[in-house]
């Protein structure tokens, strides 16, 4: 019998980071067909570099809120 979404959800949640991460990958590639080993490449470079520079410190992520703030002023609601 076939697992049901929330099953598969708590599995996938259960999983270590890397391993979610890989998931993630593989399910969004199912949806962009044609997609070229090159710029897959480029990408998962480029997706490394940014961790590597959060995690050694030479960069550093802008709380939410302070997202939300600017963007309210960039584009206000109607």
């Amino acid at each position: 019998m076939a697992a049901s979404i929330e099953e598969i959800t708590k599995e996938a949640i259960d999983l270590p980071r890397h391993q979610r991460l890989a998931l993630v990958r593989l399910l969004l590639d199912l949806d962009q067909p044609g997609a070229s080993d090159e710029v897959e490449r480029a990408w998962d470079e480029e997706i490394r570099a940014r961790i590597k520079a959060v995690d050694e410190g030479r960069v550093y992520g802008i709380p939410y809120e302070q997202i939300k703030k600017e963007m309210a002023g960039r584009f206000p609601s109607r």
